[in-house]
């Protein structure tokens, strides 16, 4: 199924491309923090912003950060479909609402045709937490065919006012449940998919669980764009989105391979793998670092790496895809490293 393309202010979601996205978190009226906030996740690496905008009151932040970033800004918006029409007057790039829930057809209408009339997608977002009644009462639970058809019964909506570019989101904080909604949409429409497991949790448990179920979507080729909500600084769900990309092999930056030490370990592994792991995050090169624990079987084990370190008794190497490039005194292992990430 080919795959139908929604522009976003300047970037196309279903591209090939997978966009990071994060959500502020700094209350609404407090607009100067709130800019100030979007202008740090920009500079983290977050290409997609979004905010809250609970009251009309509130739509007075569009504009605030559209003016401190460079990226594009997402209204979230709820119920009152007439702060959905202020959005997109004040210049949003995307509005995410649930269409069932902002009234009645000329509503929903309202919205389409404002957004239409502006060049500006609409996010349908499905959450388990709040399926409609008659769906819960017809499936018994959140099941992935009741997120589909909620989705589903969505899209009509906007169809039916004659509005198609659409982007879903379908998310669970239950992992099988998400992936299993997101294979079953994915058979069934064209528009771009946001992935993502909600309400994670704290970043270690919502790190995992949003690795795996955002990461086995994309091993799938399922997703467009993605964002990973934890429980903590939004830059944090940046670096753990890029980390996610990078394992999938989809970008997102530096791909560390270290090894688990063993009994041939004659280096401080651990803390030179955490100094490495600084080192890179905010290097956007899609490369691959391997950090070894010793020469005799690092270089060989790592070989795919594009540039990496292998320690040894007060020294190490410097290898590239496989081969040994030179020795170096282990104070200068890190420094060395640096400047060949540099030359890639």
């Amino acid at each position: 199924m080919s795959k139908k393309k929604v522009k976003v202010g300047g970037l196309t979601l279903g591209d090939g491309h997978i966009y990071i996205q994060s959500m502020l978190n700094i209350p609404a009226e407090k607009v100067a923090e709130s800019a100030a906030q979007a202008a740090e996740l920009e500079k983290a690496g977050c290409e997609i912003i979004r905010a809250a905008i609970p009251t009309p009151e509130d739509v007075r932040l569009i504009p605030a950060i559209k003016n401190a970033v460079n990226i594009p800004v997402v209204a979230d918006i709820h119920f009152d479909h007439r702060i959905a029409l202020a959005c997109v007057e004040a210049g949003v790039d995307k509005i995410r609402i649930n269409p069932g829930n902002i009234g009645g057809a000329d509503r929903v209408k309202a919205v389409a045709d404002a957004c239409r009339s502006h060049n500006i997608p609409i996010r349908i977002g499905v959450n388990s937490g709040s399926l409609e009644r008659h769906l819960l009462e017809k499936y018994g639970s959140p099941t992935p065919e009741a997120l589909v058809e909620s989705a589903l019964g969505h899209v009509k909506l906007l169809n039916d006012c004659d509005f198609d570019d659409i982007v879903i989101s379908i998310k669970s904080s239950d992992v099988k449940l998400m992936i299993a909604a997101y294979r079953l949409l994915a058979q069934q429409v064209d528009y771009p998919l946001h992935l993502g497991v909600t309400e994670a949790g704290t970043e270690r448990m919502g790190l995992i669980k949003s690795a795996v179920g955002i990461g086995s979507l994309l091993c799938d080729g399922i997703g467009d764009t993605i964002r990973v909500s934890l429980t903590a600084d939004p830059v944090r769900e940046i670096y753990a989105a890029k980390d996610i990309l990078s394992a999938c092999d989809m970008g997102g930056g530096v791909q560390i391979v270290s090894c688990p030490t063993c009994g041939r370990t004659k280096i401080a592994l651990i803390p030179l793998a955490e100094q490495v792991e600084k080192l890179c995050a905010d290097i956007r090169k899609p490369i691959k670092v391997a950090v070894m624990g010793c020469v005799v079987n690092g270089p060989g084990e790592a070989r795919e790496a594009d540039i990496g370190i292998a320690g040894g008794n007060g020294e190490g190497i410097l290898f590239k895809k496989g081969k040994v490039l030179r020795k170096v005194p282990e104070d200068k292992l890190l420094e060395e490293l640096k400047k060949e990430i540099e030359l890639l």
